[in-house]
């Protein structure tokens, strides 16, 4: 499978698109070049402002970004996207790259190695709820209970609305509904883990049901499984960076913002070699404590310093170009107790053709796993591949690469306070997959993010 070419930009818009939006003339400065800021930056630029991105890195994408690894343009990270991710894929389509093109479509599923004695639930693709019923008939590795139990979690959860009267752990939800301990292992566990890198024990179970709503609670399409096909970075911000400039604005790579201050009405950033350069307002798009330094004596900070974080780590091994899994991707049983550390495994064939025989395992949550060093921890994911698939020649890859974004979101606990766009202060706004929002820290909650937050100035 050759990968996709995106299409150029069809300039021959750009003059109707100017006539269609308001005057403006402000420039506004985006700190922070990853999702966030890109969406922020071309929302900006929609509105016909002049945005100009600051991004500290050489590569746009922040903690969704491209790596060069072994002569493969690979992720920090591997990212499953969902239908739901309407802001997403909205932004794509307004930077002209059509979602089929960039990103593999799949049924909700959630599947199983056939040695490991897990489950095979794959919806079927007929309209919701009948897709999910269908899919749970058809599901194999559950017992008739563990079916009516996840029937009995999903009828209660659209009764209420998907909401809580008061917000507790997902550990404590699962235990209300008597969800059984199977279902638990195989299901709500490994969903938990993946959709807000927080373990269900102390993961908000109002964000999860939120995660829930707009999937499973929702038509068919929202509950697809989007697999990128192209490296994050140029599946997204490369696009907009071209976007934006075509829009006069300036993306500008390599570029540490050291400074932000107000003067009167007027916003004045110290990066690179320029001090003081001035602009009519300013969205802080980066990780939290960064933006508390910057914005330390601005504004209250006091809700970006009180978030704590979790790594995800992600394990590349390639064999031999021959290796290709029986789907894109598993579920994989882990226990750490025992050294089974992987969660997902990815066949990055599937995706890409120059990546045949190239395997990424996703370790979410990865503070223990990553403890004994990043050798340890990929010998034990090939051993675990080995194991779980029944192929002994897995556990001898040709190399690995261990990936671990410290802080790659923040910890989704229950009641979590996190800050709004809006700081209260004219033309300062935040941007970030973890502001005030529905959503834990995703692709689409940092999009979203990033356009209340230029919408607000």
């Amino acid at each position: 499978m050759r990968a996709p070419r995106i299409p150029a930009p069809d300039l021959s818009r750009r003059e109707e698109r100017k006539k269609r939006l308001p005057s403006a003339t402000s420039r506004i400065a985006v700190v922070g070049g990853g999702w966030a800021g890109c969406a922020a930056a071309v929302e900006l630029a929609r509105q016909g402002r002049t945005a100009t991105l600051f991004e500290a890195a050489r590569t746009l994408g922040g903690r969704a970004r491209r790596v060069d690894l072994n002569g493969l343009a690979l992720d920090n990270g591997q990212h499953i996207l969902l239908g739901a991710y309407s802001e997403t894929l909205r932004l794509l389509r307004l930077l002209q790259i059509e979602p089929r093109d960039v990103l593999l479509r799949l049924p909700l599923q959630m599947r199983y190695p056939r040695a490991s004695g897990g489950m095979d639930f794959v919806t079927p693709r007929l309209p919701a709820p009948a897709h999910l019923l269908l899919g749970l008939l058809r599901a194999k590795g559950l017992a008739f209970e563990d079916k009516l139990s996840l029937a009995r979690f999903s009828t209660a959860a659209r009764w209420m609305g998907w909401l809580l009267h008061a917000d507790c752990s997902v550990a404590e939800l699962l235990e209300r509904f008597d969800q059984s301990d199977r279902l638990i292992r195989l299901m709500w566990r490994p969903l938990c883990i993946a959709a807000l890198n927080t373990p269900p024990e102390r993961a908000s179970a109002q964000v999860f049901l939120n995660v829930l709503r707009d999937s499973l609670g929702a038509r068919r399409a929202a509950s697809d499984m989007l697999l990128p096909r192209v490296d994050l970075t140029r599946l997204l911000p490369q696009r907009a960076a071209a976007f934006i400039e075509q829009n006069g604005g300036t993306v500008r790579c390599g570029t540490a913002v050291r400074r932000i201050r107000a003067e009167g009405e007027r916003w004045l950033v110290d990066a690179g070699g320029n001090e003081g350069e001035v602009f009519d307002g300013i969205v802080v798009a980066t990780q939290p404590a960064h933006a508390a330094e910057l914005l330390g004596g601005l504004i209250d900070t006091g809700a970006l310093a009180a978030l704590c974080h979790e790594p995800i780590t992600t394990c590349y091994l390639q064999y031999d170009s021959r290796v290709r899994l029986e789907h894109p991707f598993f579920a994989l049983q882990d226990d750490a107790s025992v050294g089974l550390w992987g969660q997902f495994v990815f066949d990055r064939g599937w995706l890409d053709e120059g990546h045949a025989g190239l395997l990424a395992v996703v370790v979410s949550a990865s503070t223990a796993a990553i403890a004994p060093g990043h050798p340890a921890l990929a010998a034990a994911i090939a051993a675990q591949l080995a194991g779980a698939l029944q192929r002994p020649e897995l556990a001898m890859p040709r190399w690995t690469k261990v990936i671990t974004e410290k802080r790659a979101t923040f910890s989704c606990a229950p009641g979590l306070a996190r800050p709004g766009n809006d700081t209260g202060r004219k033309g300062l706004a935040i941007a970030g997959d973890y502001t005030a929002g529905d959503y834990p820290a995703t692709l689409e909650s940092a999009v979203r993010s990033g356009v209340g937050a230029a919408n607000t100035l």
